[in-house]
C-alpha cells in the first residue's frame, strides 16, 4: 500500500479531502464542530464532536453520498490569510478553533483557513483548486479519539477515508484493506482459538487459549532444539526485580518512562522487569571464570512487562506483557566477530526454516549529539560500532545505518522483514555492550592472570514469541504449517454407527505416534464437519468410512485441496511423521 503522507500529490489531494468530508457532514450535521483532519500514510482523519450524536459506519454511506455531491458542484477552493484576532473572531463559538488559535504566536505564524462554499476551516494547506478533483475515495471506518489524545478529555468520533487520483487505484487499495483484514492476526486468534484478551485482566494482557499455548511450545520448542546445539545454558529468573537492580544496570534513568511503577514490600523496593539483561548479569557474576570458559552463553524464555499507552496495544503484536526469546553472550573482546557472526547465521537459519526472504538489516546507531539517550563513552562507542561494521562486511550482508535508534548501553543490529501486508516489522536483534558488565563489575581471569571485563552480547533471534505468533499467523493467514498447527490431523467418520470405532483406531495409532488429532464424532452431517474443518485450517482431514474400514487404509485430503488421496495406515503415519520432523512449510 502506498504511503500516501509520503507522497506529496496524494498527500494534498488527502488533505483536501479531510475538508470535503467536514464539509459534508456539516451539511448533514449542522451542529458539529472540528478539532483536526491530518493525513497519515493510510489516508486521512477528522475528529468530530457530533454532541449527542454517536456515527456508526451504516452512516458513512450517506456522508459519501452528500461528499460526492458537493464534490460535482465544482466549488473553489480558497486560501484566505488572517490575523490572530481576526481568526478568534470568526471562530469565536468553536471552542475547539479558540483552543487553536490561542496557541499560536501571532508574531511569526501567517494562520490560514480554506473556504469552499459555505465551508470553511483553518488549514496550512495546500490545497487543491476545486472539489471536482476529489472523485476517487472512500469514507473507511468511525471510531472514538479523546480529544488531544488525552483521556481526561472529552471523547471526539474519527472518521478515517482515502482518496486517490483515479479508480484503479482505489479499488487496488480497498483490495489490500481487505486482504489486511482477513491476515490481521486478531481475527485469525480468534477464529481459530489462539488467544483472548479481557478488560479484567487488562489491555496489552492477552491469554494464550489450548491452541496457543500449543504453538508457543512448537515455537519455544524450535528454538530451544537450535540453542542447544550451540551450547546455550538456559535459565529461570523472576520477572520482578528490586529498583536498585535497575539503577545499577542503568536502565532506571534511561528506560523507566517504558516500565510499569514501582512496588513497596517490606523494605524493598520492586518493578516488573522490562528486560532480562541484569538477571542475566548476576548470573555470570555468581561464578569465577577464566577466559578459557568463554563464550558463556545464557538463555532464557522470560516474561517482561513494559509500558504501553492503551491506544497503541494490538492482539499479540504489541503487548504489555511479553516472553521473549532472550540470551546474553559473555565474550572476549577476540571473541566478538565469531559470536557476532554466528548470532546472524542463527537468524538466516531461522528465517529460511519459515520461508522469510524479504528482510533487511538495520545496523542502529547512537547520534553522537544525544548526551541525555546514550552513555557517554566515545571511545566505547566508536569500538562497539566499528566491530559491528567489520562482521556485517566480512558476512557480506547488506545494511543500512540508522542514527540514534542504538539501546543507551550500545550498537544493535536489527532485523526488519517485510510483511504480506503492512509496515516492516523488527522480528530479531543482536546488540554489543561493553557497559553493563562494566555497571556488574563483571570479570573473567585472562591468560596472564589478570581480571579482564568480558563483553556482552544481548540477541533475540524470534523476539518474542508473542510478536513472532502474531507475524506468522499473518503471513499463513492461519494456515500453520503441520508441524507448528494446533490440530494437525482432523478424523470425520462417514456414518458414527458404521465407522466410529476403526476412527478411534485411527486416533489412538496417530496418538501413539506423537500426532496432534481430533477426532469429530459429533451427530452432524458429513459436509458440515468437513465444511468446519476446512475453517479451522486443520493441515489433513481423514474421511473413513467403509472403503477405509474394511481396507485397513485412510482417505484424507490436504487443507487447501478438494482432492481425496488413499494411503496404508503405516504409510500415512511415515508421510506425517517425516513432514513434522522435517518442519516442512
Amino acid at each position: 500500500m502506498k504511503n500516501i503522507k509520503e507522497d506529496e500529490k496524494l498527500n494534498v489531494l488527502n488533505h483536501s479531502c479531510a475538508h470535503l468530508l467536514a464539509h459534508a457532514v456539516k451539511h448533514l450535521y449542522p451542529q458539529a464542530k472540528f478539532w483536526v483532519g491530518p493525513v497519515i500514510e493510510s489516508g486521512f482523519y477528522y475528529d468530530i464532536d457530533l454532541g449527542d450524536v454517536t456515527l456508526t459506519e451504516e452512516d458513512l454511506p450517506s456522508i459519501e453520498k452528500e461528499m460526492k455531491k458537493i464534490s460535482k458542484s465544482d466549488k473553489l477552493i480558497k486560501r484566505i490569510e488572517l490575523s490572530k484576532q481576526e481568526a478568534l473572531d470568526m471562530f469565536k463559538d468553536d471552542e475547539y478553533k479558540v483552543d487553536l488559535i490561542s496557541r499560536m504566536d501571532e508574531n511569526d505564524t501567517v494562520i490560514s483557513a480554506y473556504k469552499q462554499d459555505d465551508f470553511i476551516d483553518l488549514c496550512r494547506g495546500p490545497h487543491m483548486n476545486s472539489t471536482k478533483a476529489m472523485k476517487y475515495f472512500k469514507l473507511l471506518k468511525v471510531s472514538g479519539a479523546y480529544w488531544k489524545g488525552d483521556a481526561n478529555n472529552k471523547m471526539l468520533q474519527r472518521i478515517y477515508g482515502i482518496c486517490f487520483e483515479n479508480e484503479e487505484d482505489l479499488n487496488e487499495c480497498l483490495r489490500e484493506i481487505e486482504e489486511a483484514k482477513e491476515r490481521d492476526h486478531r481475527k485469525i486468534g480468534k477464529d481459530l482459538s489462539i488467544f483472548m484478551s479481557h478488560d479484567l485482566v487488562g489491555k496489552g494482557m492477552p491469554m494464550w487459549l489450548p491452541n496457543g499455548a500449543i504453538v508457543r511450545k512448537q515455537l519455544e520448542n524450535y528454538i530451544y532444539e537450535k540453542e542447544q546445539k550451540l551450547n546455550y545454558l538456559h535459565v529461570y529468573t523472576p520477572c520482578v526485580g528490586t529498583v536498585d537492580l535497575y539503577k545499577t544496570s542503568g536502565h532506571w534513568d534511561h528506560y523507566k518512562e517504558n516500565m510499569f511503577p514501582s512496588m513497596k514490600v517490606d523494605t524493598e523496593e520492586f518493578v516488573l522487569r522490562p528486560m532480562n539483561c541484569p538477571h542475566h548479569m548476576l548470573i555470570y557474576g555468581n561464578e569465577l571464570h577464566s577466559y578459557k570458559d568463554l563464550p558463556i552463553r545464557i538463555g532464557e524464555f522470560a516474561a517482561d512487562f513494559r509500558y504501553e499507552a492503551s491506544g497503541a496495544v494490538k492482539g499479540l503484536e504489541r503487548v504489555r506483557c511479553m516472553c521473549q526469546n532472550d540470551a546474553h553472550l559473555f565474550v572476549r573482546p577476540d571473541q566478538i566477530g565469531d559470536e557476532f557472526k554466528k548470532v546472524v547465521e542463527l537468524i538466516l537459519d531461522v528465517y529460511k526454516d519459515f520461508g522469510l526472504n524479504n528482510y533487511k538489516f538495520r545496523l542502529s546507531l547512537r547520534d553522537p549529539e544525544d548526551k541525555e539517550k546514550y552513555f557517554d563513552d566515545d571511545e566505547m562507542w566508536n569500538n562497539a560500532e566499528n566491530k559491528l561494521r567489520e562482521v556485517l562486511n566480512e558476512l557480506g550482508v547488506e545494511y543500512f545505518e540508522a542514527i540514534g535508534e542504538a539501546a543507551f548501553y550500545g550498537p544493535k543490529l536489527d532485523v526488519e522483514v517485510k510483511p504480506a501486508i503492512g509496515p516492516e516489522v523488527t522480528l530479531s536483534t543482536c546488540q554489543l555492550d561493553f557497559l553493563l558488565p562494566r555497571r556488574f563489575e563483571l570479570t573473567y581471569v585472562d591468560s596472564d592472570g589478570s581480571k579482564k571485563t568480558p563483553v556482552v552480547i544481548h540477541r533475540a533471534i524470534l523476539g518474542t514469541f508473542d510478536r513472532f505468533t502474531a507475524f506468522i499467523l499473518e503471513e499463513t493467514k492461519g494456515a500453520l504449517p503441520t508441524w507448528l498447527s494446533p490440530v494437525q490431523v482432523n478424523i470425520i467418520p462417514v456414518n458414527n454407527e458404521y465407522h466410529l470405532e476403526y476412527c478411534n483406531e485411527i486416533f489412538d495409532l496417530l496418538k501413539e505416534n506423537n500426532v496432534r488429532v481430533k477426532l469429530d464424532d459429533r451427530e452432524e452431517k458429513l459436509n458440515y464437519k468437513m465444511r468446519e474443518s476446512v475453517i479451522s485450517k486443520v493441515p489433513y482431514t481423514l474421511i473413513l468410512g467403509d472403503k477405509e474400514r474394511d481396507a485397513k487404509t485412510i482417505s484424507y485430503r490436504l487443507r487447501g485441496s478438494n482432492e481425496t488421496f488413499n494411503l496404508s495406515i503405516d504409510e500415512f503415519i511415515k508421510k506425517l511423521s517425516d513432514e513434522i520432523k522435517n518442519k516442512s512449510l
